[in-house]
């Protein structure tokens, strides 16, 4: 499967420079973990589960979850287990470009759905790990292992890291060096680190206001980043992708704030209407958000609603400056010099971590053409 396969191949090529690479469950972790993108929930008690999948993946999503979790109503589990169950039986035997996964609540779920599924469910990823902590943790990737050995297939796995013991502050640097030390056993299969931001809000009383991003909400944005201290240092053996918290508003509203979006970029490719169906729909604080997020060391995104996905693709897309930057820097030695560009210095030591990162990105969601701005790939990705 590729990202972006659902546009005309006449706009794709005006659009990258370099095209976006394919990437399927055989893919190296890194690769896999960084084309993730904008990951769509989807409760697993919906109506027509399977044909909504199909419709999200031919629309560009390329990574969603079944979630038997906190969008199922507890008298409905098992209802949600059993629709899981046809959904990903249906969904092999046709076959879906979308890496699928399943949130289970307990290490008994991916039991039973070991029991149930077929020997070829190959249209399932993997899980994701709710309330992952070093306590809880062990008893999911026993079930996860099982479930691979089973299957005959490599079973990859996403913890959430959403619990009190995570988020306060006299615990939490224990709990988090427990998770690395567990999760480094199975770095095979470990291929994102995900955050329950509603959850963990929760544990305050505290619901962020669609005005604001995840990174005013102090305790929060704390945590994240002693998540990214712990976890996502580069170069290092236990460094993992971590993912970015969802963005959980999608409906208009009447704003307190200015809008994020500055006229002036949407002016010069005659884009203001697109400009005004962003900030209506509350996607300038999204877009905000999701540049924030990469500024904190965080790639892709947790999603509840399709139309977060091309915002956060778009952003995804890797720009020809940032590509010539990166370039720059993996072919030089030592040293420093300016970039092409003339706006900013780049150093082979400090930034080749970066420069790495980026072709990773590159190499799953592409190189803008020099001409290709983030407006321009907004203006393909959102409809009218």
């Amino acid at each position: 499967m590729r990202h972006f396969d659902h546009l005309d191949e006449i706009v794709r090529k005006q659009l990258f420079h370099t095209q976006p690479g394919d990437f399927d469950l055989d893919s190296e972790i890194p690769v896999l973990a960084h084309a993730l993108g904008a990951t769509l929930y989807m409760p697993g008690t919906r109506p027509n589960l399977t044909a909504a999948i199909q419709r999200r993946a031919a629309a560009g999503v390329r990574s969603m979850v079944i979630d038997l979790e906190d969008a199922v109503e507890d008298s409905r589990v098992g209802e949600a287990l059993d629709c899981a169950v046809d959904c990903v039986t249906e969904l092999s035997e046709t076959g879906v470009d979308a890496m699928i996964f399943i949130r289970v609540r307990t290490p008994e779920h991916i039991d039973e759905l070991s029991t149930k599924l077929p020997p070829d469910a190959h249209a399932l990823y993997g899980f994701v790990l709710p309330k992952f902590s070093p306590w809880t943790g062990q008893g999911f990737l026993d079930a996860a292992m099982d479930f691979d050995a089973a299957h005959d297939v490599r079973t990859l796995v996403m913890p959430v890291i959403e619990t009190p013991e995570a988020i306060y502050r006299e615990s939490r640097d224990g709990t988090l060096s427990g998770i690395r030390e567990l999760l480094n056993r199975y770095r095979d299969n470990v291929l994102a680190v995900r955050f329950g931001a509603t959850d963990l809000c929760g544990l305050f009383g505290i619901r962020r206001e669609r005005d604001l991003t995840i990174y005013d909400v102090r305790v929060v944005a704390d945590l994240i980043s002693d998540t990214v201290n712990h976890l996502g240092r580069s170069g290092d053996d236990s460094s993992f992708v971590i993912t970015a918290p969802v963005w959980e508003y999608f409906a208009n509203h009447e704003r307190l704030f200015r809008p994020q979006l500055r006229n002036t970029p949407f002016l010069e490719h005659d884009a203001l209407s697109l400009r005004h169906r962003l900030i209506t729909k509350d996607f300038d604080d999204l877009i905000r958000e999701s540049v924030l997020d990469r500024a904190n060391g965080l790639h892709g995104k947790t999603v509840i609603h399709p139309s977060h996905v091309p915002p956060v693709h778009a952003l995804s897309v890797v720009s020809f400056e940032e590509y010539s930057d990166a370039r720059g820097i993996l072919e030089s030695k030592t040293g420093a010099q300016a970039s092409a560009y003339r706006d900013k210095m780049n150093e082979a030591g400090p930034h080749r971590h970066w420069a790495e990162q980026i072709m990773l990105r590159a190499r799953v969601f592409g190189v803008a053409s020099e001409e290709t701005s983030f407006v321009d790939l907004l203006a393909a990705l959102v409809s009218p």
